[in-house]
């Protein structure tokens, strides 16, 4: 049920083909798997997408896109899996992801809420500004923040495989007893 409402938003394959924006990459976007929603390529393109959300800054799409194309999951799926990280869940994660590497490493100094607030930043400084702050906060969100990414990935992928085959198990039960109705 749910592949059948997100197809009709999905251009099918001859259209993304065609389209003058994808065309002078060749057949790095024309891998069926792009674009086709399929249990692993769908439960691929979250997992991408949930790893790619938490790269610092504006990359994360272009992070996802990259990933989907070199790892053949779905591209769409991916990048909107990514708008998990907005202005209201970033710093919570950032926080989650400090405190992951502080208990990996063992460097817990305690933590300080001003350390996590985020600096003036102005359009020509925005990517210094954020680097700075994001190597001020040391080791544990540097470890913290790969392992977070990371552990998200793997539960969003089996997450999506698990809910993917219930539905699936779902449907079979439905169109049985349907079955069983009709003699």
């Amino acid at each position: 049920m749910p592949k059948k409402y997100f197809r009709k938003f999905l251009p099918d394959h001859e259209t993304i083909r065609q389209s003058r924006w994808i065309r002078p990459f060749g057949i790095w976007l024309h891998h069926p798997n792009l674009w086709h929603l399929h249990r692993r390529s769908v439960a691929g393109g979250v997992a991408v997408g949930m790893f790619c959300g938490l790269i610092p800054g504006p990359f994360q799409m272009i992070g996802a896109a990259i990933l989907s194309v070199l790892f053949h999951v779905n591209l769409p799926v991916a990048m909107f899996t990514t708008l998990y990280t907005n202005p209201f869940t970033i710093v919570p994660l950032y926080v989650l992801a400090y405190e992951f590497g502080a208990f990996v490493t063992g460097q817990h100094e305690g933590l300080q809420a001003a350390r996590f607030a985020l600096p003036e930043m102005s359009w020509d400084n925005w990517h210094t500004v954020l680097l700075d702050w994001i190597i001020s906060l040391g080791k544990p969100f540097a470890v913290g923040l790969p392992l977070l990414a990371v552990s998200l990935a793997i539960v969003g992928y089996f997450v999506v495989r698990v809910l993917w085959y219930a539905m699936v198990v779902w449907e079979w039960r439905r169109r049985a007893a349907r079955r069983r109705k009709i003699l």
